[in-house]
Formats: structure tokens, C-alpha cells, sequence
């Protein structure tokens, strides 16, 4: 368990809910416990983020000097 864990048991839980899962919202976790053994734990979600193709069009370039052989003592660094 985390330090920051909030510990709470089965009844409390029920009828606390709708606070716990507003700490829970607000990046917290509580550990659900019966008779004093922690059983679940109430973790924030992390919300899955879908990529934007194009969204970094016309922001980034890539000068001539990418595409120019490297030099010969950073080539062999990657030996």
C-alpha cells in the first residue's frame, strides 16, 4: 500500500461512494478493507489518448544537414 492510501472498510465504503470516488477523480487511491485486511484498491483511470495524425504538420522541419552523412568519430560511437 501507498503511504497515501486512504484505508477505509466494506461499510464505509458503501455508504461513502460518491466521496471516495470523488478523491479517486482527483488522482488519489483508497484501499477497501474487511476486518482490517485491504482487499481492493480505487485507482484513478488514465484516459487512454488517441494519436492525431497530422496534428504537428507545417510546425516541424527537417534541414538538409539530416540527410548528410555523419561524421566519421560519432559513426563509430554507435559501434
Amino acid at each position: 500500500m501507498d503511504g497515501d492510501d486512504e484505508i477505509v472498510n466494506t461499510h464505509e465504503a458503501k455508504t461513502r461512494l460518491s466521496q471516495l470516488l470523488a478523491k479517486v477523480e482527483a488522482g488519489h487511491s483508497v484501499v477497501i478493507a474487511r476486518g482490517g485486511k485491504p482487499i481492493a484498491r480505487l485507482v484513478p483511470i488514465t484516459p487512454k489518448v488517441e494519436p492525431v495524425f497530422g496534428a504537428l504538420r507545417g510546425k516541424l522541419t527537417v534541414g538538409p544537414e539530416f540527410f548528410e552523412p555523419l561524421p566519421e568519430d560519432e559513426l563509430t560511437g554507435w559501434s
